[in-house]
């Protein structure tokens, strides 16, 4: 079997007809170099078909054209059938791609993964981070934060306030008030919620949207805690009708909990719209698979992980200074459970 070598800069260099130091500086990106030899050497590099060694390029670049996307939960969590998770990393991985850059997905579900994950990134493996469904006050974003590494969240971070720490995050509270005020309009008045966990911002947002609509109405708060998942959903659900058998509506904090919620209503002897209206918050496709169709506010996630991968290489690519923070609108889907 003969096996073919691989181009070196020697070759590149002999048939560009310049100094190996100018195909370095041309393969590297520079723009110190004049048009015509950049041509001849980026010709010659798709003659011979040259890939550049990317551990040589790193250590001249300081760059390892790689971003990582963290994301502080289990690996059940992430591949389970919550669709938020593939819709956020379909948007990153997108952008990514456009830019000629290598995705690296991390987890960081448990204090062991965090502490792996924070050695990595502080030993320059990746050119910025990326996190998505935190947790708490997480102290990693803001100890990238501060030692210059580029950052952005997904959902707006925890942090101190004088650590402004750059995110991409939707309005979760008007969204939910939006929401909860359509009940209202279509004359529920038992309006319970099944909310989001309050360790995370979009959980807190969303209840705080629930509980100022219910104030502006005049009604009286039912309130149960889920953690967006299917079961949790369930089991929140199956908790507020022991409360309030009464309740005509229920506003849930995710698409995958308000499943739950609609398998415990059925279980519970109820229809959907008939005796208890209900509206989620994602519409993902689960949302329009359900019986019935789920009337839901809509977050566009795959925008959230795009817009985040843009702000980012912004940083990472452009040299931009910190950026922005971004706060992308909600859409209230009106379908047949309300």
């Amino acid at each position: 079997m003969v096996t073919r070598e691989r181009p070196t800069l020697e070759a590149v260099a002999r048939r560009a007809g310049v100094s190996r130091a100018t195909v370095s500086r041309v393969v590297n990106g520079s723009t110190t170099v004049a048009v015509a030899i950049r041509d001849a050497v980026n010709q010659a590099v798709d003659e011979l078909g040259y890939v550049p060694n990317q551990a040589a390029r790193s250590l001249v670049t300081q760059r390892t054209e790689s971003i990582a996307l963290i994301l502080p939960e289990t690996a059940n969590r992430v591949f389970s059938d919550d669709l938020f998770f593939p819709a956020v990393i379909r948007g990153v991985s997108t952008e990514l791609e456009a830019a000629d850059k290598q995705l690296v997905l991390m987890m960081a579900g448990s204090a062991a993964s965090h502490d792996r994950v924070e050695r990595y990134a502080m030993a320059g493996h990746v050119d910025g981070v990326m996190f998505a469904s935190m947790h708490g006050a997480d102290p990693l974003p803001g100890t990238l934060f501060r030692l210059g590494i580029p950052v952005v969240c997904s959902g707006r971070p925890m942090t101190p306030a004088e650590l402004p720490v750059p995110y991409v995050d939707v309005d979760h509270f008007g969204g939910v008030a939006a929401a909860v005020r359509h009940l209202v309009a279509t004359g529920h008045r038992r309006i319970a919620t099944v909310a989001g966990p309050q360790d995370m911002v979009a959980g807190i947002d969303r209840l705080a949207g629930y509980r100022t609509a219910l104030r502006e109405a005049g009604l009286t708060e039912h309130v149960a805690v889920g953690d967006f998942t299917r079961d949790s959903g369930l089991h929140a659900m199956h908790q507020l009708l022991a409360g309030d058998p009464g309740l005509d509506a229920v506003f849930v904090a995710s698409d995958m909990m308000a499943h739950g919620a609609l398998q415990a209503l059925k279980e519970s002897g109820r229809t959907v719209p008939g005796d208890v209206a209900v509206i989620g918050f994602d519409d993902v496709e689960i949302s329009r698979l359900s019986d019935p169709a789920l009337t839901t506010v809509r977050q566009p996630i795959v925008d959230m992980g795009r817009t985040m991968a843009r702000l980012l290489l912004g940083v990472v690519d452009d040299h931009r200074d910190v950026p922005e923070s971004v706060v992308l609108p909600t859409e209230l889907v009106v379908r047949a459970s309300a």
